[in-house]
């Protein structure tokens, strides 16, 4: 028979000492065992009244009773001021054994600003297992948990969790506070022995001030990286970065990206400043890295060679004041970098930080821990050098030599994917633990992993029994980032197998508005739907806004989330002073089945509110829609019903502060059936879009379509060979968007993307074809008579010109060329054209109906024969 304790708990008329930790640098000369813990401002480990407190603050667990006993669920009721008698307290929860234990409580008053929920875990199993926080029946928020069992680190992981809970959660009188071990999304009952963890104690703490942020387990960081064909942060890259922000919950929060801008890829930084001017507008941090690292050679006395120092000085200078931190290297082992350049690096960044960029911290290489060459091939190898991972070979794997890189840098880091993180050897998780001997609470450095994920080929442990293991495997390495780094970076949005997004397409010839999300095959969910869910729960900062639930009948004990925030509270972003003045308020079902839930939220002000929502979607038109006129009395009433994992978010702003524009980047360009297609910038705060139109007949304008709700539109009223110009305009605000034009044509750009392309010698045929003018096909070698391209559209078309660009390359033209056709790849017709090359060679014809292209080189040359990028023009009939 379990005892009960019956007992009225006064809130302490002594406060405890309130304490924050503080972000503070590592200074890089203190030895390896001074390593400074670092803290976001944001997270403040609260030192306030306890209301009650289970066990003792002491790194053990001896006084609590055992966890294994078989009961299914416990109840508790103590006085911690009076008892100390916690055998009734299980030692942690386990979901085979003890999946919940309740803590019943009186409140005689309800503190003013709330409570946070404090406990300290001594260990969990690798899986990531999760508390779900219930009071009174209703969900406060799922804490992820880390820790090294299963993983037989010989180090430990400890780390003190909070979480925060409003007071309209609490009542007068008795309270029960129910802690759950949680499963996967999307795993069966077989993952349950594998949900467990130990606490040193638990207790409840009214808050004495104001919280800044609903602290949900610990402050975290997310994001990803963007760029364009996985190297440019171009125009495209930028044209695409608020609609990731948005549509993926990262913006207006202070999150983090990763920039990559690298000083060895030709045309990587066209539009970097313009990029890093983005993420400040949208208040999002960013981690750069940008010196090319294999080709440094160090100066006699260590230090980095005068080039070297150039290229960071003008980067840091140029840019310093947009980006918060700085990457030292990327897995120098594994691409065979030099750790004294490294080290190098380092240093010559805390000396000129200081003068050029004092906000900016240093963070240590993104480690993947590579091994001795011996035990794993590495990259960049030296035809008749020595093989090597890394110089000294094998030293990344090393923690003391990784440790010479944490004791010069502030923050550490550790690439990660699949489930590696907690990998013996090459995990981010355990490897870092080698790397400062345990966590006594948390890591003593704040941790930014600049890459994790998942690949197409990584699926979720067996034992786990997930039934969409490639979505369980994404959820499951994000939500061990949660629990134990502080920021993260998810590895690329627009990368092939590893993406979060559709790819396979340039960017900067692509409506962002129509980007598609990247699906798991025979899953329902996908990586970016993980991570809207997660982002939404856990990486949306700002003064927690006052709510209440209004069907609490239905969403008692369901895993049903409500967060809102306001992020004008936060303070500036070092640096690039981004700040913001959103209003976020976000849902999320983390319940197997469809719920729906309805919020009544307290708003700043008594007026109207509007914005955007983003739901369930493919695509991001899908998934977007603009709300307006949300009145406000200050308080605002919302109703969403969710399907299983899914989040919403509303971004809003009060109406009179919304000034609309006219959109920009605006395209046109011709499609089948000599129609128009025109898509442009979505304008924040329009209602819709009025399209204007003149021919090349006449001066004026003419609307042609009114209140158009995407940000696309194609005008089929077009004659072919007329030119015609447009404007977008936005009823009822002045002024108009830029002024487009092109020609309506039957002869259109053809798709490439199943075309077969050959090449009678040299490089990779696909080069000239993949929508990306920083790559091509080439002969490598001189050009001679006969050498050969040749294209097979899959289809007929008729066709009727060809254009070969060469500007990459301007002196690879060809100089002189054959054009032949055919049906069926045997018969060949022609030549149908023939001609002088230039950098950009224009090939025109008459109509054509032909399956294959063969482009002939006749002419001799000393240079290569290059394409960077080949267009056929025509239609299919």
């Amino acid at each position: 028979m379990k005892r009960k304790l019956v007992l009225l708990f006064v809130l302490p008329a002594v406060l405890l000492c309130l304490f924050i930790l503080s972000l503070v640098s590592c200074d890089p000369c203190k030895a390896a065992d001074q390593l400074t813990r670092a803290e976001p401002a944001s997270a403040l480990l609260s030192q306030d009244s306890w209301i009650w407190l289970l066990g003792k603050q002491d790194d053990s667990l001896n006084e609590f009773g055992n966890s294994d006993t078989g009961r299914q669920s416990s109840s508790f009721s103590a006085d911690s001021v009076k008892s100390t008698d916690w055998k009734s307290v299980p030692s942690g929860l386990n979901k085979s054994v003890n999946p919940s234990f309740s803590i019943n409580y009186s409140l005689e008053a309800i503190p003013e600003y709330g409570v946070h929920l404090q406990f300290k875990v001594l260990d969990a199993y690798k899986s990531v297992p999760q508390m779900a926080v219930f009071t009174n029946r209703l969900l406060s928020g799922i804490v992820q948990i880390a820790g090294v069992g299963g993983t037989t680190s010989e180090y430990p992981f400890k780390k003190t969790y909070e979480l925060y809970i409003p007071k309209e959660q609490l009542q007068l009188g008795n309270n029960v506070l129910e802690l759950q071990a949680a499963g996967c999304l999307y795993c069966s009952a077989s993952e349950n022995e594998y949900l467990w963890w130990k606490w040193d104690y638990i207790g409840l703490k009214a808050l004495s001030t104001p919280v800044e942020e609903p602290i949900h387990g610990s402050y975290i960081a997310s994001g990803t990286s963007l760029n364009n064909m996985s190297f440019y942060y171009d125009e495209g890259a930028v044209r695409h970065l608020p609609y990731v922000l948005k549509w993926m919950g990262i913006a207006y929060s202070g999150n983090v990206m990763r920039t990559g801008c690298a000083t060895d890829v030709k045309n990587a930084c066209s539009a970097i400043g313009t990029y890093y001017e983005t993420l400040r507008d949208y208040n999002t941090q960013a981690v750069s890295f940008h010196l090319h690292t294999g080709n440094i050679k160090l100066k006699m006395d260590g230090t980095l060679p005068d080039d070297a120092k150039d290229k960071l000085y003008n980067y840091v200078k140029n840019y310093g004041s947009l980006f918060q931190y700085y990457e030292i290297d990327n897995e120098p082992g594994l691409f065979n970098r030099s750790k004294a350049v490294n080290l190098a690096i380092a240093n010559w960044l805390n000396a000129n930080i200081p003068i050029l960029a004092p906000h900016l911290k240093t963070v240590a290489p993104g480690w993947a821990y590579a091994l001795p060459y011996e035990m794993k091939a590495c990259k960049n190898q030296l035809p008749d050098g020595k093989r090597q991972c890394g110089d000294p070979d094998g030293w990344e794997s090393d923690p003391s030599q990784r440790r010479e890189l944490e004791n010069v840098t502030n923050l550490t880091n550790g690439h990660s994917y699949g489930s590696s993180f907690a990998d013996r050897v090459g995990g981010s998780f355990v490897e870092n633990l080698k790397t400062f001997g345990g966590a006594e609470d948390g890591l003593p450095k704040l941790m930014l992993n600049t890459e994790y994920g998942t690949s197409d080929t990584h699926m979720d442990a067996k034992q786990f029994g997930a039934v969409e293991p490639k979505s369980a495997v994404f959820d499951r390495i994000m939500r061990a980032h949660i629990g134990y780094a502080d920021m993260f970076t998810h590895h690329a949005a627009f990368y092939p197998n590893y993406s979060l997004f559709e790819t396979g397409f340039n960017l900067n010839n692509h409506n962002p508005a129509t980007t598609r999300i990247y699906g798991n095959t025979s899953e329902t969910d996908s990586r970016a739907g993980v991570m809207r869910r997660l982002n939404l729960a856990y990486a949306t900062h700002g003064k927690p806004l006052v709510y209440q639930i209004t069907n609490t009948n239905v969403l008692y004990d369901k895993l049903v989330y409500f967060r809102g925030v306001d992020t004008s509270s936060l303070r500036p972003l070092p640096g690039s002073q981004g700040t913001s003045n959103k209003i976020l308020l976000n849902f999320v079902n983390f319940e197997k089945s469809t719920q729906t839930i309805a919020v009544k939220v307290t708003m700043p002000e008594q007026t109207i509110y509007e914005g955007e929502r983003f739901g369930p979607g493919s695509t991001y038109e899908e998934a977007r829609t603009y709300i307006s006129g949300l009145q406000a009395s200050p308080d605002l009433e919302l109703r969403e019903t969710l399907a299983p994992g899914e989040a919403v978010q509303y971004i809003l702003t009060r109406s009179e502060d919304v000034k609309p524009k006219p959109p920009t980047w605006v395209k046109a360009a011709p499609i089948q059936q000599h129609s128009i297609e025109l898509y442009w910038m979505e304008s924040e705060g329009a209602k819709g879009y009025d399209i204007w139109r003149s021919s090349d007949s006449s001066v004026s304008y003419e609307l042609i379509a009114a209140n158009v709700q995407k940000t696309r539109f194609i005008d089929s009223s077009t004659l072919a060979g007329t030119t015609y110009k447009y404007q977008i305009r936005l009823p009822g605000v002045s002024g108009t968007s830029q002024t487009v034009e092109t020609a309506a044509t039957d002869y259109v750009p053809l798709e490439r993307k199943d075309w077969i392309v050959s090449g009678s010698s040299g490089g990779k045929p696909q080069g000239a074809i993949d929508d990306n003018s920083n790559t091509r096909w080439d002969t490598s070698a001189a050009q001679t008579s006969g050498q050969y391209y040749q294209v097979d559209m899959k289809n007929p078309f008729t066709i009727n010109r060809i254009e070969l660009q060469t500007e990459g390359s301007p002196n690879d033209y060809p100089r002189k060329y054959e054009v032949y056709v055919s049906n069926n790849g045997l018969t060949w017709t022609g030549p149908i054209a023939f001609g002088n090359g230039n950098k950009v060679t224009e090939i025109k014809f008459t109509p054509q109906q032909a399956r294959y292209v063969k482009i002939v080189q006749t002419g001799t040359s000393g240079n290569y024969w290059s394409i960077h990028e080949l267009q056929i023009y025509g239609f299919e009939r």
